[in-house]
């Protein structure tokens, strides 16, 4: 692992505990639950981006919650650089990762299609779901 991708790691980490202890920004405590998913950090280790993950149907408390973060970029990144023992900590850029948001909502939507199949299957032929359900179990 190269040293960059040891940082990257080490910031995940290190955020995901920030994020969570030091940010009292009420719009960023709002948004509930919310996670570092990734980072992604410049050559010369200056920049780092950071993808988070929010878990809230409310699009719009998702945006305080990241306008938020990126009030709070500079406090976090004193604070960083400490835990990490890095003299001049990357600058925080904060991204909005859906990635968790819209696997959830194809997972539901897995769900409500297979369900609406074994009601159509139940509706066509009742004695063959029936059949079906005991050979299951």
């Amino acid at each position: 692992m190269s040293r960059k991708e040891r940082v990257e790691s080490a910031i995940r980490e290190q955020l995901a505990d920030l994020i969570a202890r030091e940010v009292r920004d009420p719009r960023v405590q709002a948004a509930g639950v919310l996670g570092v998913s990734q980072v992604e950090c410049t050559s010369d280790l200056s920049v780092a981006r950071v993808w988070i993950s929010i878990y809230t149907d409310d699009d719009k408390v998702a945006e305080k919650a990241l306008a938020g973060l990126r009030a709070a970029a500079g406090f976090l990144r004193g604070p960083l650089g400490r835990r990490l023992q890095i003299q001049r900590p990357p600058e925080l850029r904060f991204e909005h990762d859906v990635t968790a948001v819209m696997s959830q909502k194809l997972r539901d939507i897995v769900k409500d299609d297979e369900a609406r199949a074994q009601d159509a299957a139940a509706a066509a032929d009742p004695a063959s779901v029936a059949a079906a359900d005991d050979s299951e179990t």
